[in-house]
């Protein structure tokens, strides 16, 4: 039994590791870095896209304005040919087609004025969206580096993980089915340490110092399954 107990100490040593590796993938910097750098790139693209939007507003406000500057002004060149032509000879009805002209002529002036008032305020919009589209592209970069290095770091780990996992599998073959079934309910409710080295007086998990009696029973009977009457946790002689 002992050397079942030694081995279920070394089950333990790779579920540390296995745990530690866990923690180390959840917590790499290169994560980190790329979250940030995918956080940024998505503040620029939102920006740009709240850009885009008001960009787009104002240019279906120019096209309508467009289309009425042509509508109005074909309107006017009909006003204007019926106005010299000869077909028209009572001076009242050209009075009327010439002010017709001119106030034809006020609102295409009008509304070339807001189609211009627009165009000013289109260009700081277009020069916005050009910085932002360079900041998107090198943002884009940062990101790409950083999926590039936590790949590498994660990739590393993975293999160690992995080569741990496969030694602890071999190891946990060798100990009973009921002792490490055992260990493994302790593990889950010690804080991932299910069996520990007696030390001295002291349990190896909790380092708490044990009673001498307790202590010489344990070392009376290395191969009975015996367990730290301060935390519980198994103990190992």
């Amino acid at each position: 039994m002992s050397q079942a107990f030694d081995d279920l100490l070394e089950v333990q040593a790779h579920d540390t590791r296995i745990d530690q590796i866990h923690h180390q993938i959840a917590t790499l910097a290169a994560r980190a870095e790329r979250d940030a750098a995918a956080e940024a790139l998505a503040a620029t693209v939102a920006t740009i896209e709240a850009e885009q939007a008001a960009r787009d507003d104002l240019g279906r406000q120019q096209r309508r304005l467009d289309d009425e500057i042509e509508s109005v002004g074909a309107k006017r060149a009909g006003v204007e040919a019926k106005l010299y032509d000869g077909s028209v000879t009572n001076a009242r009805e050209l009075q009327d087609l010439q002010e017709d002209s001119e106030s034809l002529a006020r609102r295409i002036r009008q509304l070339e004025d807001d189609d211009l008032e627009i165009m000013e305020q289109i260009e700081p919009i277009d020069a916005r969206l050009a910085e932002l589209q360079v900041t998107r592209e090198q943002r884009q970069l940062v990101l790409d580096d950083a999926e590039v290095r936590l790949t590498a770091a994660s990739a590393e780990l993975a293999v160690a993980l992995d080569a741990e996992q496969q030694a602890r599998a071999e190891l946990a073959g060798r100990v009973p089915a009921d002792l490490l079934d055992e260990y493994e309910k302790l593990r889950a409710g010690h804080g991932g340490v299910g069996v520990a080295r007696l030390v001295g007086s002291q349990c190896g998990g909790c380092h708490l110092t044990l009673s001498a009696v307790e202590v010489a029973a344990i070392r009376k009977q290395p191969d009975v399954a015996t367990h730290c009457e301060e935390c519980g946790r198994l103990l190992v002689p």
